[in-house]
């Protein structure tokens, strides 16, 4: 297998926005190559599949076994000349228990790492920075570095200068340049999606990226790295159903690649509707997924879509498994209060109200173990990431029993009204010991 892996120091540092432009230019030159996103991050792999024109999967060295990690990729590169994955937070960066850092991740798949460096701050110190994290572990290989929101011809000349001394492989050099800033919302970037110029930023970073980046040597960097192969068959979530409606659109736009993977090579067909554009799930489905999202943006919409809230409660009166993690937790729920204060009727399948009212942000990985009737077979990983409250929770069946990455009881969380449930949870994978 070819690829990289594309990481910095720290977040903030440009490298979505490198990754964006390397995977469009790379593309316009005529190689085939598919990307990847590190970690459980659900907005990145939309700018992704935007850059290269295919889908982009999440690896998650914490979340995921070594031989889905492997299994997905070799899947991916299938498709493709080589992987390029753009890593989360600092290269060393993981959960809370030390373990799932993009390096892991370098490591399981035996890709290079190129650094991406915020140099808007520093001169000479590069160089010690830039040897610390290539020397930090023996079994990741950083092959060198990109240097961005370098200032002048004179702030590049300290740079270079100091890296050529150290011994470190520089593979371009970024100036400063707003252009190339995305904007952020609460979970993270803005949704490519929203995103209103989002063509003309990535042709526009694709073009810094081409004029000032070494092609041929990131090429033949990328080139003929292999990771151990995967077992010819690995176990992946088993699907909801057999006849999965899944609902895709803004405010439902959380979905993880190899979710949809897993479920398609167990044998589930899967269909797609649209909430904001008011259609209901698929008549025939025998399971309905809503998805994490941003319902709270469009909850008035949401409140007001006749077709989707009819076709919701025929699915459960048909006994269709109904399963909502994150926003689509919320959307099964009674109500929604958005951050004015307004609450909107959501579809009542599920006895909670949410509000963002008054947001406290709740954030980390989790492992989570079914409980009885809950329809779900073996403990699982998952991450939790939002900003919204419960301000009222009837009586229902709990769904999981939960603890965080260090092991700490966190108690039961979500709801279930017979085939009904919720909670969220972002499920991503089978606990270890669950394979």
């Amino acid at each position: 297998m070819s690829g990289l892996l594309i990481a910095a120091p720290a977040s903030g540092s440009g490298k979505t926005t490198v990754t964006l432009g390397l995977a469009r230019a790379l593309a316009d030159a005529g190689l085939r190559l598919v990307s990847g996103k590190a970690g459980p991050d659900y907005i990145d792999p939309a700018f992704h599949a935007a850059a290269s024109g295919k889908p982009c999967f999440n690896y998650d060295p914490w979340a995921m076994r070594p031989d889905l990690i492997r299994a997905n990729a070799a899947h991916q590169v299938g498709e493709g000349d080589f992987l390029l994955v753009e890593a989360m937070m600092g290269l060393f960066d993981g959960a809370a228990d030390g373990t799932g850092a993009p390096a892991d991740l370098a490591a399981t798949l035996g890709l290079p790492v190129v650094l991406v460096i915020d140099c808007s701050r520093m001169s000479q110190s590069v160089a010690a920075l830039a040897r610390g994290y290539r020397d930090h572990r023996g079994d990741v290989h950083v092959a060198g570095v990109i240097l961005n929101k370098v200032g002048s011809a004179r702030h590049e000349a300290m740079l270079r200068a100091a890296l050529e001394t150290a011994g470190i492989a520089i593979f371009g050099v970024l100036r400063s340049d707003p252009a190339l800033a995305l904007p952020e919302r609460h979970l993270g970037l803005v949704q490519a999606g929203e995103h209103g110029a989002l063509e003309a930023f990535i042709t526009h970073a694709a073009g810094v990226v081409a004029r000032d980046c070494d092609f041929d040597r990131l090429a033949a960097l990328a080139a003929g790295h292999a990771a151990s192969p995967p077992p010819s068959a690995v176990l992946h979530l088993p699907p909801l159903g057999q006849r999965i409606a899944i609902a895709e659109d803004r405010a439902f736009a959380f979905t993880y690649q190899h979710l949809l993977l897993g479920w398609r090579m167990a044998g589930a067909s899967l269909s797609f509707f649209s909430p904001l554009a008011d259609e209901a799930p698929a008549a025939d489905a025998d399971s309905v997924y809503l998805p994490g999202g941003y319902p709270e943006l469009h909850a008035g919409t949401l409140a007001n879509a006749r077709g989707f809230r009819q076709g919701m409660l025929e699915a459960a009166r048909r006994g269709a498994r109904i399963y909502g993690e994150c926003g689509g937790y919320m959307t099964l729920g009674e109500g929604l209060v958005d951050a004015a204060g307004v609450r909107h009727a959501m579809l009542g399948l599920l006895p909670l109200v949410t509000s963002f009212a008054e947001r406290r942000r709740h954030l980390g990985y989790r492992r989570v173990t079914p409980l009885a009737g809950s329809g779900f077979a073996a403990p699982m990983t998952a991450h939790e990431f939002h900003y919204s409250t419960l301000a009222h929770e009837g009586e229902a069946d709990r769904l999981f029993a939960v603890t965080d990455a260090v092991g700490e009881d966190l108690g039961m969380a979500g709801l279930r009204w017979g085939a009904v449930s919720g909670s969220y949870m972002h499920l991503i994978d089978l606990a270890p010991e669950a394979a």
